[in-house]
């Protein structure tokens, strides 16, 4: 039985040294300096033998010295190593000062370190929204600009991205178009905008060196000015009719007031009268009054209605019946 297990062990150590033999030949042959328990280890300890033999291949053929152990590190913290031995290269290659440290902290920090150094060999063009503003003659003016932009290895980790630039970029050519005391200014000199965001040093603090602004495109918006001023004139006709408003519902309920207290003095008028048969009556029982006082005050009463109708005067009835009339009772 023992001897059996151990043919087992020794065909299974035989089995694993044979897996990574041509692995170990390669590297052997490319000039790569690791041992072959080396190898063996490397899957022991999780890492893929093929990629960190490929990844010092890689290095050894472009004339950089790399260490095993940092490639493994790198990989088990996340990182991709074929990317940045390939940077490395790259990076010889234009030559940019890039170490492997700082190669690793910047694919680490979540950023394409080979877009990077590709970046900063060939610039990229960003080109910026449609960005609408207002000049002080108020006439909208839409512009869009492009942005030639070189990646600064230095300021990767911990520098801002694209859309900082963007941002920046919009703000200045809003503040710039908004400064112009015409619109007809902005349209003969375009080239205003990008002088003015330029030497506003845009790229402080960003992963980036602006190289150049350029605006691709000019043109003319709304009349805001003009919209403004309507919308203005709308709201004080609408504030004066709502004034006028009130104060015809004021006149119209002091003219109810007014008629109101029209028919109070007519009543008390009318109270007044019915007092004058009372006081006659008992000016008669005192004696105060005679029979012919009475007669004499009856002709002169006919006497001033029939001059009254003589001249076309209206008679109290009359001015009685026209206030029903007024009042609708």
């Amino acid at each position: 039985m023992i001897p059996v297990v151990g043919i087992i062990v020794v065909l299974i150590f035989f089995f694993i040294i044979w897996s990574y033999l041509g692995l170990w030949f390669q590297a052997l042959v490319s000039g790569v300096n690791i041992s072959l328990l080396e190898i063996i280890f490397m899957r022991f300890r999780k890492v893929p033998p093929k990629l960190i033999v490929e990844a010092m291949i890689t290095g050894k053929k472009a004339g950089i010295e790399l260490e095993t152990p940092l490639l493994e590190a790198h990989f088990l913290s996340g990182g991709n190593v074929i990317r940045v031995v390939q940077a490395l290269v790259a990076a010889q290659k234009a030559d940019i000062d890039l170490s492997f440290s700082k190669c690793s902290a910047i694919d680490l920090a979540g950023r394409n370190v080979l877009e990077a150094v590709q970046m900063s060999v060939n610039p990229k063009v960003i080109e910026t929204p449609l960005v609408a503003a207002v000049a002080k003659d108020g006439i909208q003016v839409k512009a869009l600009s492009r942005v030639t932009v070189r990646a600064n290895i230095e300021r990767l980790v911990g520098g801002a991205g694209e859309e900082t630039i963007l941002a920046r970029v919009g703000e200045g050519i809003v503040t710039t178009i908004g400064s112009a005391e015409t619109h007809k200014r902005v349209l003969e000199n375009p080239d205003m905008i990008s002088r003015t965001v330029l030497d506003k040093g845009l790229d402080s603090g960003t992963a980036f060196e602006i190289l150049s602004i350029d605006i691709a495109d000019v043109d003319v918006g709304k009349n805001i000015g003009a919209e403004l001023e309507t919308d203005r004139a709308s709201a004080d006709k609408k504030i004066a009719q709502a004034k006028a408003e009130k104060r015809r519902a004021m006149a119209k309920a002091e003219e109810q007031e007014m008629i109101a207290r029209v028919q109070e003095m007519r009543a008390k008028v009318v109270e007044a009268e019915a007092q004058v048969p009372l006081a006659m009556a008992e000016a008669f029982r005192s004696g105060n009054l005679g029979v012919m006082d009475y007669y004499k005050m009856k002709n002169v009463e006919a006497d001033t209605q029939m001059r009254s109708s003589i001249a076309g005067e209206s008679t109290g009835e009359d001015d009685a019946q026209g206030t029903e009339d007024i009042t609708g009772e």
